[in-house]
């Protein structure tokens, strides 16, 4: 019996669209990835209620979701959105290079060869 405004894990990431099944979300809550309210989410049965903290590693990505309500079904990503606060910190800027860092550098002609260098090569073997 589920109490009022309760919803399993597994049924609510798929309803919020933060997975594209039911099976590939008890297989997430299954491998720890999902915590509620910081506590490891054990089975894909645990119960998520309004006001619970969601943190979900998805591949490199990092989900932090205040859960705002249960779903009734898996809808557009406007309705899925009404279903969680997203408090995810901003993700790191990918194309800034730490001030520090310094660019490669690679000499002329290191490396693999250009297309007329390729064209030049094989115009050698073909004249033996």
């Amino acid at each position: 019996m589920v109490a009022e405004g309760r919803q399993r894990i597994d049924k609510w990431l798929f309803f919020s669209r933060a997975v594209k099944s039911r099976s590939l979300a008890a297989k997430l809550v299954v491998a720890g990835r999902v915590r509620i309210n910081r506590d490891k989410a054990a089975q894909a049965s645990d119960l998520v209620k309004p006001g619970d903290v969601l943190t979900i590693t998805l591949d490199r990505r990092i989900f932090v979701w205040k859960v705002l309500g249960a779903g009734a079904r898996r809808g557009p990503s406007e309705e899925a959105r009404t279903l969680y606060q997203d408090m995810s910190p901003p993700p790191a800027p990918k194309g800034d290079a730490p001030p520090d860092a310094i660019a490669a550098l690679r000499e002329a002609g290191s490396g693999r060869p250009t297309k007329k260098e390729r064209r030049q090569t094989d115009r050698l073997r073909d004249e033996d």
